[in-house]
C-alpha cells in the first residue's frame, strides 16, 4: 500500500478512513488469492491453506513524512510509523476475524488459539503503550509513544486493535 497516497501535504493529515478501507480490501484480496494461487511446492501450498499466511505491507513512509515536513529519523516519525503499522495490522486482523465469522477460522486455528490470542493481546498492548502487560515476552518491544503521536492516529491504532482482539476472541481469525 503506497502511503504517499494517504498523506495530504497541505493539511499534513493522514487519511485514516481511506487507509483502513484499503487495508480491508487488500486483506480480502489476499484471502481470495490463497484459493487461486500457484505455489512452488505442495508443502508451501498446504501451509498456506492450513495457516492462511498473508503478506500485507506498505511503502513510501519516508516520502510521506518528508512531504509533511516530519524528520524521518525523529521520535514523531517513529510514533507515526508505529501508529500506521498498528492501524494496518489491526485492521487486517479485524477483517480476518470478520471473515472467520462467515467462513470459519483458518484450519489450524484451534490448536494455535491460545498462543495467537496472546500475540493479539500483545499487539494491542503495544498500541496502547501498555508495556507492563506484555504476556510471555522476555524483552518488551516499545509501544507507540503517546507524547509524539498525533491523537487521531493514536486513537485509530488503539481502535483497530480493540476491534481485532474483540472480534478475534469471538470468531477466531481467517
Amino acid at each position: 500500500i503506497n502511503l504517499a497516497h494517504f498523506f495530504d501535504a497541505k493539511t499534513r493529515l493522514f487519511d485514516v478512513k481511506g487507509f483502513e478501507h484499503t487495508c480491508r480490501i487488500w486483506t480480502i484480496v489476499l484471502e481470495i488469492s490463497v484459493l487461486m494461487a500457484q505455489f512452488p511446492s505442495k508443502e508451501v501450498a498446504q501451509l498456506s491453506y492450513d495457516y492462511r499466511t498473508l503478506g500485507l505491507g506498505y511503502a513510501n513512509l519516508g516520502s510521506a513524512l518528508m512531504v509533511t515536513v516530519i524528520p524521518y529519523d525523529s521520535k514523531k516519525a517513529r510514533a507515526i510509523g508505529g501508529a500506521i503499522t498498528a492501524i494496518m495490522t489491526g485492521t487486517a486482523y479485524a477483517t480476518s476475524a470478520e471473515m472467520a465469522r462467515e467462513l470459519g477460522p483458518f484450519k489450524r486455528y484451534g490448536e494455535n488459539k491460545k498462543h495467537m490470542l496472546r500475540v493479539m493481546r500483545n499487539h494491542r498492548y503495544a498500541a496502547y503503550n501498555s508495556t507492563e502487560n506484555f504476556e510471555g515476552l522476555d524483552i518488551h518491544p516499545p509501544g507507540i509513544d503517546q507524547t509524539q503521536c498525533p491523537d487521531y492516529l493514536l486513537s485509530a491504532a488503539c481502535n483497530a486493535w480493540d476491534k481485532a482482539l474483540e472480534t478475534g476472541e469471538k470468531y477466531g481469525y481467517r
